[in-house]
């Protein structure tokens, strides 16, 4: 009988049960229920190094418990002992000197050599051009060529008989122009019907030059305000300095090989930048949660790790990507073989920029948990009260 009574005392005396959901080990009550860790296990909080009891442990542990609050909504602590981390920044500073070196060359390159603007900015003639019999654009090239217009760019519209041929700045007139052209179009067994004959000045070509400077800049800009908002501004100034070191890069290899640059170019910057900037969030949001969850881990362990855990994902996504590109460069054309060949040196560059160069900015800038895992303020922290018993103090 006494058994019974015994029983009974202990399962009202108020003591945490060890089977109960509500208690981890080191007796601390969980305020919210065991979240899932993303593969299937429900995670618990880690028990406190001093191994204390409830009514041992101090009461004043805010940041502890807040901290451990920012774990549990990023899917509970994670233990990365046995997990095989890359260290990237072991080459840090040796990436970075290389980093260093292809921005002064292509800002030498730029000031030396300069851009070889297409037709786009520094204005020509533009005239579409339609045969009777499918014809191939090297031909066309070809009888410009003999006529004494060279530097002709020839792209397809819709079709094989339907062509957009667009030439340097001539000194003839319109009119001069159709009958000029008309000549020199003409192939063999195919004759050309020429129309929409347009004069481009240089005036329209230096407002596109102009607008497209404008249009990077801006596109930079919003791009690390986005970051400032969305993570932390370490990181937006990190993510900033990548783009504009793909852009500069980009640019510098169309100065330093003289290729052409046109709007198409221009578009693949554009498209680079928020590619790049994709990939280097993806590397951001998991180095915010891994600092979140993450204990006893240095900054650059938790950026290796970080780095580590996306791997796999930036290679798929690149070689899914390059092979859209290299299909487009050798599959579509003229018209896309200058888009194709700026994306393709921008894929390379962002991502060894979304590695190295957006990680190791944050880190030089003196990254650490503090700037994710915001500390409880003192006016807010909530005070312990205790009631002692009258009795006790009876005689």
């Amino acid at each position: 009988m006494s058994t019974n009574n015994n029983d009974n005392r202990n399962s009202n005396s108020g003591m945490p049960d060890s089977s109960s959901s509500k208690y981890v080990e080191g007796g601390r009550r969980q305020k919210h229920g065991p979240r899932r860790d993303g593969k299937g296990n429900n995670t618990t909080l880690i028990a406190p190094k001093d191994n204390l009891n409830k009514a041992e442990r101090p009461t004043s542990e805010p940041d502890e418990i807040y901290e451990d609050e920012a774990s549990l909504a990023e899917g509970g602590i994670k233990a990365v002992g046995t997990k095989h981390i890359i260290p990237f920044m072991k080459l840090e500073k040796p990436m970075a000197i290389f980093s260093l070196l292809m921005v002064l060359i292509s800002i030498g390159a730029l000031f030396i050599n300069g851009l070889n603007l297409g037709l786009d900015f520094t204005g020509g003639v533009s005239t579409d051009v339609k045969y009777e019999k499918p014809v191939e654009q090297v031909e066309v090239i070809q009888s410009l060529e003999k006529s004494g217009y060279n530097d002709a760019v020839v792209q397809y519209l819709g079709g094989t008989t339907e062509l957009l041929v667009r030439l340097p700045p001539q000194s003839d007139n319109v009119e001069g122009l159709n009958e000029s052209l008309g000549k020199a179009l003409q192939l063999p067994n195919n004759k050309a019907k020429i129309s929409n004959v347009n004069i481009i000045g240089s005036q329209v070509g230096s407002e596109i030059y102009i607008g497209s400077i404008i249009a990077i800049l801006t596109a930079l800009l919003m791009m690390m305000l986005y970051v400032a908002v969305r993570f932390q501004f370490k990181l937006a100034v990190g993510a900033l300095l990548s783009l504009v070191h793909d852009t500069i890069v980009t640019l510098g290899f169309f100065a330093l090989f003289k290729l052409p640059f046109d709007l198409t170019v221009l578009a693949a910057i554009l498209a680079l930048i928020g590619y790049s900037l994709n990939d280097t969030i993806v590397v951001f949001d998991r180095i915010r949660e891994n600092f979140r969850r993450v204990r006893n881990a240095t900054t650059k362990q938790i950026v290796d790790l970080s780095l580590t855990e996306t791997l796999r994902r930036t290679i798929m996504t690149v070689s899914t990507v390059m092979v859209v590109v290299l299909a487009m460069l050798f599959l579509g054309g003229d018209g896309l073989f200058w888009f194709s060949v700026a994306f393709f040196i921008g894929l390379i560059v962002g991502t060894y920029s979304s590695t190295y160069i957006s990680s190791s900015i944050p880190l030089a800038m003196g990254l650490s948990r503090d700037d994710f895992v915001v500390k409880v303020k003192p006016e807010f922290q909530e005070e312990v009260v205790t009631f002692n018993d009258p009795k006790s103090f009876e005689d």
